[in-house]
C-alpha cells in the first residue's frame, strides 16, 4: 500500500520506489533476487511493476500475499485517477487547473528519469550492457522496432554470450544462491534461498496452468454462449442482419418513409424492393 501511494510516473517509478523501499529500507528481498525478478516480470505482457509487486508478495507469504500486493498496489492509483479525472472534467480549462497538471506533467518526467538512473546503475554495470541499453534504445525510439522483437533479441544475445563464456553477460542471483553476500543480502529477509513454496514442480505447474486457464476461458466461453442465446431469442435480428441484401432498418432509413417531393405519398413499393421483400410477393405487387 506504501509502495503504490508513493508512486508516480507509471511502471518505472513504481519499480524504484519498490526497490528503495524493500531492497535498502525493508530488506525485504535481495538485490540480485530484486532484479532477476524484475527481469522476469519483464517478459511478461502487462503491467510490469504490479506483476512484480504480486510476484515478491507471492514468494514471501504465498497465494495470500500475492493476492493482497496485487490488489493493494492498484488501488491507490484507481482512487488518484478518478480524482484526477473529476477535476480535470470539471476544471480542465481553468488555467490554474491547466498550470497545476502542467506542473505535474514536468515532475512526473522528473521521477521518471531519476528512475530510469536508479535501476540502471544496479542492472548496467559493465560496457557491453551499456551497449546493448544503447543499442536497444535507438532501435525503440528512433527506428521503432517493435518491443518483443528488442527483448527477445537482447535474450538471445545474452544467451549466445553466456554459451560462449562472455563473463560481461554473466550474471549472479536468481533463484540460487549468490557468490557473493553483500550487506543486502545478509540482512534481507529472503536470503538467497528458494523457498519451497516457490521450488518449481511438474504437479505445481499443471496445478496452476489449469486453474488460470479456467478463469481466463470461463468469462470469455461465458460471454459467447450468451450472445448466441440472445440472438435465437431475437431470430427476426438474426435474420435481418443475415440478409443477403443488407440489414432492413437501414434500407429503410435510406428509401422508405421518404415523402416525395410535391407528391406528398409514401414511396413504400421502393423500399419493398430495396430490402429485398418484393422478390417474395412479386406477382402479388404487380397483381394489385
Amino acid at each position: 500500500m506504501r509502495v503504490a501511494a508513493l508512486s508516480f510516473g507509471g511502471p518505472a517509478g513504481q519499480i524504484a520506489v519498490m526497490h528503495r523501499i524493500l531492497v535498502e529500507e525493508k530488506r525485504w528481498i535481495s538485490e540480485e533476487r530484486f532484479l532477476h525478478a524484475l527481469n522476469y516480470c519483464m517478459l511478461l505482457p502487462g503491467p510490469e511493476a504490479q506483476q512484480l509487486a504480486t510476484y515478491i508478495g507471492w514468494l514471501m507469504h504465498r497465494t495470500l500475499g500475492g493476492i493482497m500486493a496485487g490488489g493493494l498496489f492498484v488501488v491507490p492509483g484507481i482512487i488518484s485517477i478518478m480524482a484526477l479525472s473529476y477535476v480535470y472534467a470539471g476544471w480542465g480549462n481553468v488555467p490554474i487547473v491547466a498550470a497545476l497538471f502542467f506542473g505535474l506533467k514536468a515532475a512526473v518526467l522528473a521521477i521518471v528519469i531519476e528512475a530510469v538512473v536508479r535501476i540502471g546503475k544496479r542492472s548496467l554495470k559493465n560496457r557491453a550492457l551499456l551497449a546493448l541499453a544503447a543499442a536497444a534504445f535507438v532501435g525503440i525510439f528512433f527506428l521503432n522496432v517493435p518491443f518483443p522483437i528488442i527483448v527477445f533479441g537482447a535474450a538471445l544475445i545474452g544467451f549466445a554470450a553466456q554459451t560462449m563464456g562472455v563473463t560481461a553477460f554473466q550474471g549472479g542471483g536468481g533463484h540460487g544462491p549468490s557468490k557473493k553476500a553483500s550487506e543486502a543480502v545478509v540482512d534481507s529477509l529472503l536470503g538467497e534461498q528458494l523457498p519451497e513454496h516457490a521450488r518449481p514442480t511438474v504437479a505445481r505447474a499443471l496445478k496452476s496452468s489449469s486453474v488460470w486457464l479456467a478463469l481466463w476461458l470461463i468469462p470469455v466461453i461465458a460471454l459467447l454462449a450468451t450472445a448466441r442465446w440472445q440472438q435465437r431469442l431475437q431470430p427476426d435480428r438474426g435474420l435481418l442482419q443475415q440478409d443477403g441484401d443488407g440489414d432492413v432498418r437501414w434500407r429503410l432509413r435510406r428509401a422508405c418513409l421518404c415523402r416525395a417531393a410535391g407528391r406528398g405519398e409514401l414511396r413504400l413499393a421502393e423500399a419493398g424492393r430495396d430490402a429485398g421483400w418484393a422478390r417474395h410477393g412479386r406477382d402479388d405487387a404487380r397483381a394489385a
